[in-house]
């Protein structure tokens, strides 16, 4: 990442939004957003990978469902924020189960990065199937857009969600599995 053409970037930005950049408050402006992109978008260029243990072939068939995995994401098309929570639901195949932070680490490293809510839902369930081979995987988004209740149509508390399946086992039925005691 480069945070000097970010600083220059963001210079220009300011500039050509007609604000003076020596005045008191936007001097450090251009470094302190250099900075945070760093952190916001550190999960560009990274693959994530699942941690992966294995459990008693009794226990193979039963669902594992993780809720409520918070998140932020810059919209791609405006540069604003999104931000919400991620669940998901898998039933284990060959006794693999993933490390419940390792989930999250997938979350993480796909929001970090310039994101639509779309890619990242999808992003999320290719690589749980990718790495793990369970059964079948479904990951739901639901998320509040920045460009929505800022821009545009202005709407403060519109939810979007998504879902992405994967695998042999029936949507409903993973559907069923993480709504079940929410």
């Amino acid at each position: 990442m480069d945070l000097k053409k970010i600083e220059q970037g963001i210079r220009l930005f300011l500039e050509g939004i007609g604000e003076d950049v020596q005045r008191e408050g936007l001097q450090d402006t251009p470094r302190r957003v250099a900075e945070m992109c760093r952190e916001i978008f550190s999960g560009i260029g990274q693959q994530p990978q699942l941690d992966i243990g294995f459990v008693d072939a009794r226990l193979e068939n039963d669902p594992v469902v993780i809720r409520n995995i918070s998140f932020y994401s810059m919209c791609e098309h405006h540069l604003l924020p999104f931000f919400g929570k991620v669940h998901i639901a898998y039933v284990p195949a060959n006794r693999k189960v993933a490390g419940f932070s390792s989930l999250v680490r997938i979350v993480e490293t796909f929001a970090r990065r310039p994101q639509i809510q779309e890619r990242l839902t999808t992003q999320i369930a290719d690589a749980i199937l990718e790495n793990l081979q369970p059964a079948g995987v479904l990951v739901r988004v639901e998320a509040r857009q920045l460009c929505v209740s800022m821009r545009g149509l202005r709407k403060d508390e519109v939810v979007t969600v998504t879902e992405a399946v994967r695998g042999n086992v029936p949507a409903e039925r993973l559907r069923a599995i993480l709504t079940t005691n929410s």
